[in-house]
């Protein structure tokens, strides 16, 4: 992913048009008896441990490159750990054009839970790594492990998978781990992202609609931080701030920050929104001043810079939100 140098004006418009008219006492004894039921249900607790183990395993693979050997050993390995626990699996196999006209091997992964609701959330992150380390300060020609840029946020999915396969949420489910995020170049438009907008032309259920999806892109940092992102507040304003709050009650607050910063980044949200109009949110650390954080698109994203404690972070509150009132926003 890489940022945008400006995002579409509208924001306040958009804000405007989120506001909700006046409840009656019907519709707030109505919330407040859901707010009650929530209240009594058991959310899972989410092991940091396993979510821990799914990362580095991936990273065992070697950098996870289209047209490699490790693209397929560990998309074979994804497979394997998602089909026992899914209700539907799908996996699609596609080749994309990526820059320089480049023809691209791209597997995309889907894990439906409780596909007779109708109701249902997407979850997605990215598994592949990008073939060069081109922010690196000493060799920009190197290979990469992707462990937070990749590997962190399809850890958390593959724990959450666990977890819904144990106990079946009312709310539909659709785990989306997607290809070729990572290979593009600044220079050529849409370059990125590019095992999203194959899905988004050609998604696994012919008219699939989610009611906003949750985008996971390095989620497993040493004190990240995840601020409010542009684009994001712009398409799913309403789900993003309810997911910041349900994080903030749970003591997560150093982590979630409420603060805009920086421009939008193009990411596999973009178009998931523009493309499939999903409304749809990115958690991704960034640093104060609206920078990606030092270990971005470089060696040093390896194993040594995860932390447990983010991940529990973030998969907590995933769970949280699934299992509590998850369309209350």
């Amino acid at each position: 992913m890489y940022k945008i140098l400006s995002i579409a004006a509208g924001l306040a418009l958009f804000t405007l048009a989120c506001k909700q008219p006046a409840k009656t006492n019907q519709q707030e004894e109505a919330n407040n008896a859901q707010q009650s039921a929530a209240s009594n249900v058991k959310v899972p607790v989410f092991e940091v441990d396993s979510a821990y183990a799914y990362t580095a395993k991936q990273v065992s693979f070697g950098p996870r490159i289209p047209n490699t050997p490790a693209q397929k050993k560990c998309a074979d390995w994804l497979i394997q750990q998602l089909k026992p626990l899914a209700d539907t699996l799908y996996v699609q196999h596609a080749n994309v054009i990526g820059p320089k006209k480049v023809s691209l091997p791209c597997i995309n992964i889907i894990a439906s839970f409780n596909p007779a609701a109708t109701q249902r959330i997407l979850l997605l992150s990215h598994w592949d790594t990008r073939p060069h380390a081109d922010q690196d300060a000493f060799d920009k020609t190197k290979q990469l492990d992707g462990a937070d840029d990749g590997a962190s946020g399809v850890g958390v999915l593959l724990e959450t998978a666990r977890q819904l396969h144990a106990r079946k949420p009312q709310a539909g489910i659709d785990i989306l781990l997607t290809d070729v995020e990572d290979y593009g170049i600044s220079e050529e438009e849409n370059s990125f992202c590019l095992g999203t907008q194959y899905w988004a032309r050609n998604p696994h259920v012919r008219g699939y609609k989610a009611n906003y999806g949750i985008l996971l892109d390095m989620v497993g940092g040493r004190a990240s931080q995840f601020y409010m992102e542009a684009g994001s507040q712009q398409y799913a304003y309403g789900p993003m701030k309810m997911f910041w709050d349900v994080a903030n009650r749970l003591g997560y607050s150093d982590y979630f920050r409420y603060e805009n910063i920086g421009a939008g980044i193009t990411d596999d949200h973009v178009y998931v929104n523009t493309i499939a109009n999903i409304p749809t949110f990115d958690i991704i650390a960034l640093q104060s001043n609206g920078n990606f954080v030092p270990h971005w698109h470089t060696t040093n994203d390896n194993m040594t810079v995860i932390d447990k404690r983010t991940l529990q972070v973030v998969g907590q509150t995933i769970l949280e939100v699934i299992y509590k009132q998850p369309f209350e926003y």
